[in-house]
C-alpha cells in the first residue's frame, strides 16, 4: 500500500510494504517486501532497504544507507554520511551507514558518518553513535 498523500517515485518497491502519508522515495531508492515506513519519512536515491524492516517516523535515509532484513528504526532516528556538511560543497565525502540484519536503533538516537552496526545490535533511544558497533552489541548514550 502506497498512501494516496506521499510521493514515491521508485517503482523498487517490495510486495507488501506499506508507505504512509507525507513520505518521498526517490526514484532510483530500493525497498525491500514486508516493510513499513511510517508517515514523514524520506528516502534519497543510492539507499538500499530489505526486507521486513521498520522504519517510524520522521526519519530520513540517505545516499549510500544499506539497511538489511529485519531492522527496527525508531521514530526521528538521524542518519549522517558527510562528516563535514557544508551547502554546496564540490568535495562531498559521501560516508555510507550500514545497518546489519535484526538491528534494532532505538527512537532520536544518532549515527554519524562512515558507522556500521552489526547484526542484532541495539541502539538505545537517544544514543549518538561514533564508530561501528559490533554483532549483538547493546549501546546506550555516546559511543
Amino acid at each position: 500500500m502506497i498512501h494516496p498523500l506521499c510521493d514515491v517515485q521508485s517503482k523498487n518497491i517490495g510486495e507488501n510494504t506499506n508507505i504512509w502519508q507525507f513520505c518521498v522515495v526517490l526514484p532510483d531508492a530500493k525497498i525491500g517486501s514486508n516493510c513499513n515506513i511510517c508517515s514523514n519519512c524520506f528516502i534519497e536515491n543510492d539507499v538500499v532497504i530489505g526486507n521486513n524492516v521498520t522504519i517510524k517516523n520522521g526519519v530520513s535515509i540517505y545516499d549510500g544507507m544499506r539497511i538489511e532484513d529485519n531492522v527496527f528504526i525508531g521514530p526521528n532516528a538521524t542518519f549522517c554520511n558527510d562528516r563535514y556538511p557544508k551547502s554546496k560543497n564540490k568535495d562531498f565525502k559521501l560516508e555510507p551507514v550500514i545497518i546489519k540484519k535484526g538491528a534494532s536503533i532505538g527512537a532520536n538516537a544518532t549515527i554519524l558518518p562512515g558507522v556500521t552496526i552489526g547484526e542484532n545490535a541495539l541502539i538505545g533511544a537517544g544514543a549518538i553513535v561514533t564508530k561501528d558497533v559490533k554483532d549483538g552489541m547493546k549501546i546506550v548514550g555516546k559511543f
